[in-house]
């Protein structure tokens, strides 16, 4: 079965760094979670000493050291105090030292970002206020002023939703050109170091991007992928999904195809040992690890964006590894494919989130008015 990432690792390591740094009651709520991913948990931690230091600076904590924050204090914290922070999330500046000095424009954080730092504090609340015990069976504090807190939903439509992921998807067409620009066209735009790299590491990146667009899975589950967890007979793969939850998923076997041709030259091609067991790996520094998932994020930006303004039949999307997903989604709706069995294949936890994909083309609603118009003049 698939084995944890090297991102998921190396989360874990920061993990057991950062935490020490919070509250014990804090920990104590990480502990709890601890069937979360270390990745999810991470994204908790960062928020809540982003959530800490805010309260240290304006003075709401007098506490030197967060760590030292007692939990009386967010049971005394008004609706309003936690209303400052919000709007202080909204205002900040986020842009880094170097886009700063390079004169970038002023960057906010995206709703989105947002609502990510309320949900992981309204997790933390809930814990102390209903599911701690002190040594009088009590809740650590009763009192939630994070219930109060109401977030800004998405108010778009499935319909709008659908039509956005269909601007940034590519169509049957697009998806060969593509492939077959990495294939053959690529190496034609680029020469010296640029060509070498590519050279030594193209069945890689055509087999990373012929699974990602032949299976649907997310960018960490690929980076995850050992050699044990292929089964070419059955055109199938084990994977790890959110929360560590193992699962197999079926693949295209054309995509399968890349990755036999990628598997026949691994072992000439980056040298690896008996314990080397992820599929996709990398070497640097004379060292081999696997590919981490920023890795394979940045390759599909590079490849679709030189796709972009070297081929002749590109739309101009802008396309990341998400939009692969997105791209085979949609390609499984249109084959006739059951949305409960595409819950399965993504790795949904709900099946509100796989039915955005039934709805994701203008042209498509354009084609079933026309013919139900066609029909009704006969």
């Amino acid at each position: 079965m698939a084995s944890e990432s090297r991102e998921r690792i190396v989360h874990q390591k920061r993990l057991e760094k950062l935490l020490p740094q919070l509250p014990e009651y804090v920990q104590e709520f990480v502990l709890y979670k601890a069937r979360y991913s270390s990745s999810t948990l991470l994204g908790y931690v960062h928020e809540y000493i982003k959530f800490f230091t805010w309260l240290k600076r304006e003075g709401i904590s007098n506490e030197k050291d967060m760590k030292d924050i007692p939990y009386t204090l967010l049971e005394s914290l008004r609706k309003e105090d936690v209303e400052y922070y919000i709007e202080y999330l909204q205002g900040e500046d986020i842009r880094t030292k170097k886009e700063i000095k390079a004169g970038h424009p002023i960057k906010r954080r995206s709703e989105l970002s947002i609502n990510r730092n309320i949900n992981a504090l309204k997790s933390l609340f809930n814990y102390l206020t209903q599911e701690t015990e002190d040594e009088d069976g009590e809740c650590y504090f009763y009192r939630n002023v994070f219930s109060k807190i109401k977030l800004h939903k998405d108010q778009n439509t499935a319909d709008r939703r659908a039509r956005k992921i269909s601007s940034t998807i590519l169509n049957d067409t697009e998806i060969m050109e593509f492939l077959n620009f990495l294939k053959n066209k690529y190496e034609l735009s680029i020469k010296g170091r640029r060509l070498a790299d590519f050279l030594r590491n193209k069945e890689r990146d055509i087999a990373i991007i012929s699974m990602l667009l032949g299976s649907g899975i997310r960018v960490s589950e690929i980076a995850s992928l050992t050699l044990s967890d292929i089964d070419f007979q059955k055109n199938q793969i084990d994977i790890i999904r959110k929360g560590n939850k193992e699962h197999t998923v079926r693949v295209l076997s054309s995509s399968l195809e890349d990755l036999k041709s990628y598997l026949s030259v691994r072992k000439e091609r980056y040298e690896p040992s008996e314990n080397d067991m992820y599929v996709f790996v990398t070497k640097y520094g004379g060292q081999l690890r696997p590919i981490s998932v920023r890795g394979i994020q940045n390759l599909v930006t590079k490849y679709t964006k030189a796709f972009n303004s070297k081929s002749e039949f590109s739309t101009g999307k802008r396309i990341s590894s998400h939009n692969l997903r997105h791209t085979f989604a949609t390609d499984w709706i249109k084959n006739g494919g059951d949305i409960i069995l595409l819950r399965d294949q993504l790795g949904h936890s709900s099946i509100e989130t796989t039915s955005k994909y039934t709805n994701l083309s203008a042209k498509e609603s354009e084609k079933v008015m026309n013919s139900i118009d066609k029909s009704r003049k006969k």
